[in-house]
């Protein structure tokens, strides 16, 4: 390769890898001259890269944003890096999977063949976590135009579906009051969307399923920013499917005792708290979004349980035991047969 291209390629990354670059510190990393720096900026711009130059003694460059995308210039490690994220893509739920798939055929093309080799030979299967259910999509529309809510500061109005409607009124959304919040974080977890936010009308944190949320429009006033309890996203949202109460948890929270080691229990519970009692004897606390769905998560151990509280976890045991004896009365006596043990 003549040495001037070369010399365009390592300005283009250098460019790349930063936002602001004072010239003479271009001139250094590059060992030429500053006059060289200014001619090779002008070769760039000449190709359709967008360049601000900034004048004076403290003056430099910046590769700015452009009506078109022009080429892009990776190392072997960034690279294979955008390559991984392609192929994973389809683990975020976020709906991109096609496009993901049109993006990496796209980079593979331009690139040389001693990558193209490396990508072929990195087949990546993305696979959500312990939770076999399917993911819901979510529009890339929608997480852009919740994401410009969270950037703008902007009050936020949206209809949000429930997991089931128990009354004409909470189903139908014309006469159901829009939520109203002040959006603070998009985040993923376990190949599902949530949004962050402070709810105006319940004056307390929230985390919402980006695929249940319907944006309403115009948004609403700009709004400052409230710090999130701990100061840390992350570790916000994970107490929050944790349940716990410093951070305002799921809404159900349950204790109970099984009569199972701690170490089998731990296996299979994902998020929850279990102590362990004795060789063959726990306690577990978990967090959930119903009463009824905390008691079907627990009675999924065959073990005994015994409720410490709060009163409504025992009433949902009360409540799932009555409609699972109805049904095992409704099915044919000869059909019923013992489960194979173990």
């Amino acid at each position: 390769m003549p040495k001037t291209s070369a010399r365009l390629l390592s300005l283009l990354s250098l460019l790349q890898a930063r936002r602001d670059w004072p010239g003479q510190l271009l001139a250094e990393r590059l060992d030429v001259s500053p006059r060289t720096v200014r001619r090779d900026v002008d070769r760039l711009r000449e190709l359709g890269y967008p360049i601000v130059a900034a004048k004076g003694p403290d003056g430099g460059y910046r590769l700015g944003a452009g009506s078109d995308l022009p080429p892009l210039l990776f190392d072997d490690d960034q690279a294979v890096a955008l390559a991984v994220a392609l192929q994973t893509a389809t683990a975020t739920g976020a709906g991109i999977e096609e496009a993901a798939a049109r993006a990496l055929s796209t980079v593979r093309q331009v690139m040389p063949a001693r990558l193209r080799h490396r990508i072929d030979a990195l087949q990546v299967t993305a696979v959500d976590g312990a939770d076999t259910r399917p993911n819901p999509h979510v529009g890339p529309q929608a997480l852009m135009t919740l994401s410009a809510a969270v950037r703008a500061r902007e009050v936020l109005r949206f209809d949000y579906a429930r997991v089931s409607a128990p009354d004409a009124y909470d189903a139908d959304p014309a006469v159901t009051p829009p939520r109203r919040v002040e959006p603070h974080h998009l985040v993923t977890r376990g190949g599902r969307w949530y949004l962050v936010a402070w709810d105006l009308d319940r004056d307390d944190w929230r985390t919402f399923r980006v695929d249940r949320i319907t944006p309403r429009t115009p948004t609403g006033p700009r709004f400052t920013p409230r710090d999130v309890p701990g100061g840390d996203v992350a570790a916000f949202v994970a107490s929050r499917f944790q349940g716990s109460d410093g951070s305002g948890g799921r809404p159900c929270r349950g204790e109970v005792i099984l009569d199972l080691p701690a170490s089998v229990v731990s296996t299979y519970t994902r998020d929850g708290v279990v102590e362990e009692l004795g060789p063959d004897r726990c306690r577990l606390v978990l967090g959930a979004w119903s009463w009824p769905g905390l008691a079907a998560t627990i009675g999924r151990f065959d073990a005994d349980i015994e409720v410490i509280g709060p009163t409504e976890l025992r009433e949902a045991f009360a409540h799932l035991a009555r409609r699972f004896a109805d049904a095992a009365a409704e099915a044919p006596t000869e059909s019923i047969t013992p489960p194979p043990s173990r």
